[in-house]
């Protein structure tokens, strides 16, 4: 794969972070972008050129890609988008303002690098783009509406954009991992202390009770819980794969979930996501 370039948001830890060591073992020529500039200078101390881009900030999204193209001459083989946030709370809750903000991290950014990198990819004739979604772009779960609600849309998003890719050498693939070792859980909680008002909320005692104990309790690791590598493998088979499959599943939920999705009946559905 030597030559192979690929950019990928969302570096700092977790899926990215895995994917960007990774894809460099295997011969990709990695730029691991993050949306701190303490996060991509503690990558370039790791070797790697790591462009500032912040989906919720159009400026740096034009300004990464620019910085990505000028390294490679003008082509990318390959765009992992990855980087998102979650924020927890009952839909009740959540204000309007907090809703928005989410989706321009977890969604409008990822449009707008997406468009800016098909002409690139269309001008040379061949590329991958590969959107993360999520079990929870499947599924809902109680006390994630913010996020469900950003992976609903980038699914239904990413899955008309392949159809619409279909004349051309570009193939649009979605990854939907299930419980991965990352630091989402951690990097939420400033995204619920801004927005959340749960003292004041009429689910006082259940956010008590639940949500406040799985956000601030370190617990160990979730049942079925899978390290990043596991993305990593399914990304490397999407964007190297002479023939991609249009997604892939991580971890047992999200199979099990899938399945669920397509057997089950609306109230049996809602039964048995609302014991996870």
């Amino acid at each position: 794969m030597t030559g192979k370039s690929i950019l990928i948001t969302g570096c700092s830890s977790g899926i990215g972070y895995d994917a960007a060591h990774g894809l460099r073992a295997r011969g990709w020529q990695v730029f691991a972008a993050c949306r701190k500039p303490e996060d991509c200078a503690r990558l370039r101390d790791e070797d790697f050129a790591a462009p500032l881009i912040d989906h919720t900030d159009a400026a740096s999204i034009e300004s990464g890609l620019a910085e990505v193209l000028a390294a490679t001459n003008g082509r990318l083989d390959a765009l992992f988008n990855n980087g998102a946030f979650a924020m927890p709370g009952a839909v009740e809750d959540l204000p309007t303002e907090g809703l928005r903000s989410i989706f321009e991290a977890n969604f409008f950014g990822i449009h707008e690098l997406t468009r800016r990198v098909i002409p690139v990819m269309r001008g040379q004739g061949h590329g991958r783009i590969v959107n993360c979604s999520s079990v929870l772009g499947l599924v809902p779960m109680r006390w994630r509406g913010a996020y469900v609600a950003t992976k609903f849309a980038l699914e239904g998003l990413t899955d008309v954009l392949r159809i619409e890719m279909r004349d051309t050498p570009i193939h649009v693939i979605t990854i939907e991992p299930g419980p991965v070792t990352s630091k989402i859980r951690e990097n939420s909680i400033p995204h619920f202390e801004r927005w959340i008002d749960w003292e004041n909320s009429a689910r006082a005692e259940q956010y008590r009770d639940s949500v406040l104990k799985r956000l601030y309790e370190a617990s160990g690791t979730d049942r079925f819980e899978l390290p990043a590598s596991a993305v990593t493998r399914k990304l490397a088979h999407a964007i190297e794969a002479r023939r991609p499959r249009p997604r892939y599943y991580v971890t047992t939920p999200t199979y099990l979930m899938g399945a669920a999705r397509r057997l089950l009946p609306t109230r049996a559905l809602d039964w048995l996501v609302s014991k996870g």
